[in-house]
Parts: C-alpha cells; sequence; structure tokens
C-alpha cells in the first residue's frame, strides 16, 4: 500500500509545477525535549537533527526553518544545505516558535509545519504527503495513532492554521484541514514520544543520528558527530 501510495504522489508530484514548500520545524531545547520518552539531551538532539536532515532531503521542499532556543541544535544544523535557523529568546511553546517560523515567510509560499520528533523519517515519504498537499488548500497528517498531528500544511494565499498539542488531529479537522490520505504505516506518522514510540520507528528504520545516540548509551556523555 505504502509504495502505490508513493508513485500515486510522485506521479501527482509531476504536475504541480515545481511546488517547492517552505517547512517550519519547531525544535524545544534538547534539555528539555521528550520528556516522556525519557530521552538523554544527546538523543534528544539526534531526534530533531535526523528529523531536519530528512526535511531538508525531500524533494519538494525549497527551504527549511528551524525555530529553537537551544545552541546546540543551531550548530548542530550548520551544515545542513537548505535549512535557516531562527533563534528564539526563550523557549515559550510551539505556537510562539512556529509564529517565529512562519514570520520568515511570505504567505504567497506553499508552507508546511512539522513536527521536529520524526527519527525514522524518509524523505520520500514527506515527499509523497506534500504532494498530496499540493491538491489542496489546507490540510494535516495525523500521527499514528490518529489524536495527534505530524504536519500541517496551506498551499499558497491560504492562511497556515495549526493548534498542535494533545488532541489537535481533532482540532485541525474541526478548522477545515484536509485529512492527508498518508498511509499509517508512513514514517511521516511515526512521531516518537514514549519508549514504545521509540521502538517503533526502530523498526521502520531510524536515522544516522538517532542510531548513534542510542548505540553511544545514556550515559557516555557524547554527542555523536552529525552525518551528511
Amino acid at each position: 500500500m505504502a509504495s502505490a501510495y508513493r508513485r500515486d504522489a510522485r506521479d501527482a508530484a509531476g504536475d504541480n509545477g515545481g511546488v517547492s514548500w517552505q517547512v517550519v520545524v519547531p525544535v524545544k531545547s534538547s534539555d528539555a525535549a521528550k520528556s516522556r520518552l525519557g530521552a538523554s539531551p544527546a538523543l534528544a538532539l539526534a531526534i530533531a537533527v535526523d528529523t531536519v536532515a530528512a526535511v531538508a532531503a525531500a524533494p519538494g521542499v525549497g527551504r527549511v526553518v528551524v525555530v529553537t532556543a537551544d545552541e546546540g541544535v543551531a550548530w548542530e544544523l550548520r551544515g545542513i544545505d537548505g535549512v535557516q535557523v531562527v533563534p528564539e529568546l526563550a523557549s515559550e511553546g510551539i505556537a510562539s516558535a512556529v509564529s517565529l517560523g512562519l514570520d520568515m515567510i511570505e504567505e504567497t509560499e506553499d508552507r508546511a509545519i512539522l513536527l521536529g520528533d520524526l527519527p525514522a523519517l524518509a524523505s520520500e515519504d514527506l515527499a509523497a504527503a506534500l504532494a498530496l498537499a499540493s491538491r489542496v488548500t489546507r490540510g494535516f497528517v495525523p500521527d499514528r495513532e490518529g489524536g495527534g498531528t505530524t504536519m500541517v500544511t496551506a498551499t499558497a494565499g491560504s492562511e497556515l492554521l495549526h493548534r498542535f498539542g494533545a488532541g489537535s488531529a481533532a482540532r485541525h479537522a474541526a478548522l477545515g484541514l484536509v485529512r492527508l490520505g498518508v498511509p499509517k504505516d508512513s514514517t511521516l506518522r511515526r512521531d516518537v514520544d514514549t519508549p514504545e514510540h521509540l521502538d517503533a520507528a526502530r523498526a521502520q528504520g531510524l536515522g544516522p543520528r538517532t542510531l548513534a545516540a542510542l548505540a553511544a548509551g545514556p550515559g557516555s556523555g557524547e554527542d555523536p558527530p552529525l552525518q551528511p
């Protein structure tokens, strides 16, 4: 099913006039991120970097705007082409971070907001979803469990609406966003909030930075090097 979805989405992408999406990724401080997951700062950093790298490599993505108050995150992202880091003076929540990121993007662009906790994200899965998003004014992708949201989208000229948080999928649907036809097993839907989620993401194939952080172990105190 997933392969057919990717093939259909690639066909759609070929007809969308070379759309170049601007993607905002809010990233929490590594020290504060992934509290339910019980992740170390090094693992939280790795998850964010793998997510951003996959987004930047996705066909159809023109720029990734990362908003973070964490200088370490900004430093680690410096070597990834197509990534712009917008610093927060203080971490004030996802809505504030998203607003800062959207300020960097014209409403005449196709825009998306994607959460930074998708360590197994495959660039082709994101490209496929964005091809579907180009067909609707506003769209959203629920997480694997169906209650949360991993991405919202808006095409050029329309306001990008977002209400992230617990139960956000229902709120996004109530706002009129179209649920995009992304398969349940897409890596775009596997966010990691718990150890069980991380195990499921591992089965799909974690990014290199996250794998290195897990191999180093929570007590190593080492940050694995950024993978190209």
